[in-house]
């Protein structure tokens, strides 16, 4: 491997490869391919233990101190940050610039875009030597293994401290570099660099399984260089061939990690980073309301560090090591729309030409520039111009004021329509969690409850639990439920519910979960579990105004995907069948069920396909014609949309669709929430009570046994179910009596 990857054998590189994606798996961060050297080199032990047990002599690693000066380190460096007491021993792994003039809650200057080391204003340079740039380091804190870390509550303290790591739990440093042009090196050399100096000792430690100066036959500088870049050029081919992996720049991250979190509806989820990209091109697009004579050209640059920090609610995902993984997955995403959504960086039906400009400072800025008909060519959009500082120093000779900004998340497209920049694709993983905070003392996530969950009395756990309670060493483990469902239809009995903990599956499950009545497939539930204990306490948040879906009346928040899929007529906790539904319903179930899922819940099928989902065998005429006729209604009345797609040489339909295809009709379902409002006051209201006053939805109460309810209750419910068009039955369910809607306080 010395001689790179076209000198090794195909299958030690396959074994190579296998251990990276072990490592990489195992690990909570990008893995940059500097510290995937580090992990073969060294010997990283997979399930916690990292570099332990390797050769280090921790007293010689450079040290760190937040906001001083210090020669500059590369990705892939160990560090020891200094402390009051016990000090931090780290592998950086993720770096990026953090010019003053790019800060959270300020503009980006544009010259800051692809500026060198040393850079102090447009055009504006410090001398050539002892170049110093601002620059901000993650270190993974966890790399040595449980016996150098620190408690998560001593962090903590450090972290609200901000003496040795700031608040997110990074170290931001003023790097000094020789001069400008060793800061301008590659990620490679410049690491190779600093295993030749700062990490020689552990580099030539008897200890490795193989000493380089072994493999490169003999200890010469220049030897030892060239065999160092060999091994990186392995290392890299292998994380870049993997079929589980995928790399912003040298970061790797597993694809099941990556869209686990495209998936969910939390912050920085697929509808945030869709936003994202669309405000790329939005920001950029003059407004049509300029004075008459203003030059319309614009230009933006949009930081990913600052526009992620302004994203509500996402502060856990841009600490410790998570923020870099934020930073790749963001870059990704729009990585992706370059590359699917326009041609060459050029949306043409905007004429706004995105591009990556600077792949370093901030997590990556991002250029836009209308109108990019005027300067499209044929260079890769996705390779960084710097084209922000060059501008500055030799401004063009028609140069529009070029305007930057930090962009906001932008609103979600309203539901009434197909996204027209939405892939005919599966949404891949619907209900996967969406954890939204682990820390020392609980872990919080939220999932979308599966109709196989409720036909099942079941709920899939997170792994977490089940590595958490396997000290007990049992494979099922009796626990308590907590259940708080506001303004919902629990009865007393299902508010606290002992229930069974089975370690056996992957991920951990909760079994014999009595789940109440009107929990439906898509309900989001919220789920927390103190770390260690045997007490799981699961709640649901009402919305805010409550929602009518296809006759469905929802009350609390949900998904919108899983209720398209799981919530399609013939479903219900007591089954899921086709069987006794008219030809219109069965019309809205093939779509719902076989029609391809977007986040946001639309469902997408090939016309033709149709009579596929319903009959299992070739249709009869008459079937046919019944089917098309009822299409034809459910498109009438808008409870379907016609769209057209198109399909490819391998029998894929897309959509929207794309030149030089050929054209299909699409029939969509669109989950259109219609508000329903709530009943005034009027007869019957309850006395004005001091407390806050809140509304209860109308709900079902077990009755203790041999209890009836009444001819009135009776009467109130079928005036329910016809009131929200309750389409399965309006009579009460045997052992239950109803409690009309009413409000009280509190």
């Amino acid at each position: 491997m010395t001689g790179g990857h076209r000198s090794t054998p195909p299958e030690e590189m396959d074994r190579l490869r296998c251990y990276l994606e072990a490592v990489v798996a195992d690990r909570r961060c990008p893995v940059h391919t500097a510290v995937a050297f580090n992990a073969a080199y060294f010997g990283y032990e997979l399930g916690g233990e990292g570099y332990g047990n390797g050769p280090f002599d921790l007293d010689a690693f450079p040290s760190l101190t937040l906001g001083d000066e210090v020669s500059a380190l590369p990705v892939g460096a160990l560090v020891r940050i200094e402390t009051g007491s016990d000090p931090l021993y780290a592998e950086i792994v993720y770096k990026e610039g953090r010019h003053p003039g790019v800060e959270e809650g300020v503009s980006v200057p544009a010259w800051a875009s692809g500026a060198p080391a040393g850079a102090q204003g447009p055009g504006v340079q410090q001398e050539a030597t002892n170049a110093v740039r601002r620059e901000l380091l993650v270190p993974d804190l966890t790399a040595f293994g449980p016996a150098l870390q620190l408690s998560e509550a001593k962090l903590k303290r450090f972290r609200a401290r901000q003496k040795w790591l700031n608040k997110d739990g990074h170290v931001v440093v003023d790097a000094r570099y020789v001069s400008a042009p060793a800061a301008g090196l590659d990620d490679t050399t410049a690491f190779v660099h600093n295993l030749l100096t700062d990490q020689r000792e552990s580099l030539m430690s008897p200890l490795v399984p193989v000493s380089v100066a072994h493999l490169a036959g003999g200890s010469g500088e220049e030897r030892m260089q060239d065999a160092l870049l060999g091994l990186m050029d392995a290392v890299d081919h292998a994380l870049r061939t993997s079929a589980a992996l995928r790399s912003w720049g040298h970061y790797a991250l597993t694809r099941s990690h990556i869209g686990a979190g495209l998936c969910h509806d939390g912050p920085l989820g697929g509808a945030d980073l869709h936003a994202l990209a669309g405000s790329l091109e939005r920001g950029a697009v003059p407004d049509t309301r300029r004075r008459h004579g203003l030059n319309s050209s614009r230009t933006v640059y949009t930081a990913i560090g600052p526009w992620l920090r302004g994203v509500d609610g996402a502060e856990p995902l841009l600490t410790g090591v998570a923020y870099a993984v934020s930073v790749c997955r963001a870059n990704l995403a729009v990585t992706d729309f370059v590359r699917g959504d326009t041609d060459n960086g050029l949306r043409p039906e905007s004429d706004v030409r995105i591009t990556l400009d600077d792949d370093f400072e901030s997590g990556g800025i991002w250029r836009s520039h209308h109108p990019g008909s005027q300067e499209a060519d044929d260079s890769d959009p996705l390779s960084p111009a710097g084209r922000g500082w060059r501008d500055t120093v030799n401004p063009p000779e028609s140069r529009a004021a070029v305007i930057v900004q930090q962009r906001a998340p932008e609103a979600e497209q309203p539901a009434d329509a197909c996204p027209a920049d939405t892939p005919l694709a599966d949404h891949e993983g619907i209900g996967l969690p969406n954890y939204l905070r682990i820390n020392d003392s609980e872990v919080c996530w939220q999932v979308p409850l599966r109709l196989a969950h409720l036909m099942e009395d079941r709920l899939p756990l997170s792994r977490m639990v089940r590595d958490g309670l396997g000290h007990l060493g049992m494979d099922t483990v009796p626990v308590r439920l907590e259940l708080s469902h506001p303004g919902g239809m629990a009865d007393v009995s299902e508010e606290v519910q002992e229930v069974v903990l089975d370690l056996t599956e992957e991920t951990g499950m909760l079994c014999n979960v009595q789940w109440p009545i009107d929990f439906f497939p898509g309900l989001r539930l919220h789920i927390q579990w103190p770390r260690g204990g045997t007490v799981f306490r699961l709640y649901t948040v009402e919305l805010e105004e409550p929602v009518d879906i296809d006759g469905q009346l929802v009350t609390h928040r949900y998904d919108s995907s899983v209720l398209t899929r799981e919530g399609a007529p013939g479903s219900s906790r007591d089954g899921d069948s086709s069987a006794g539904l008219d030809t219109r319903r069965l019309v809205l179930r093939a779509v719902r069920r076989f029609g391809r899922l977007t986040p946001d819940g639309h469902a997408l099928l090939d016309r033709t396909a149709l009579p596929r989902g319903i009959y299992d065998t070739t249709p009869a005429p008459h079937q046919v014609t019944a089917l098309e006729q009822a299409v034809d209604e459910l498109l009438a009345e808008r409870h379907l949309y016609a769209a057209t797609g198109s399909r490819g040489a391998d029998g894929e339909p897309h959509h929207p669709a794309r030149d030089g295809e050929s054209a299909i009709a699409l029939i969509g379902y669109a989950p259109n929430p219609v508000v329903v409002p709530r009943p005034g006051p009027g007869a019957g209201a309850l006395p004005q009570n001091k407390g806050r006053e809140h509304f209860v939805h109308g709900f079902l109460r077990r009755l203790p046994a041999g209890h009836e309810p009444t001819g009135a209750q009776r009467a109130a419910y079928r005036e329910h179910c016809r009131h929200v068009g309750k389409a399965d039955g309006w009579e009460l369910p045997h052992g239950y009596t109803f409690v009309t809607a009413h409000a009280r306080r509190r």
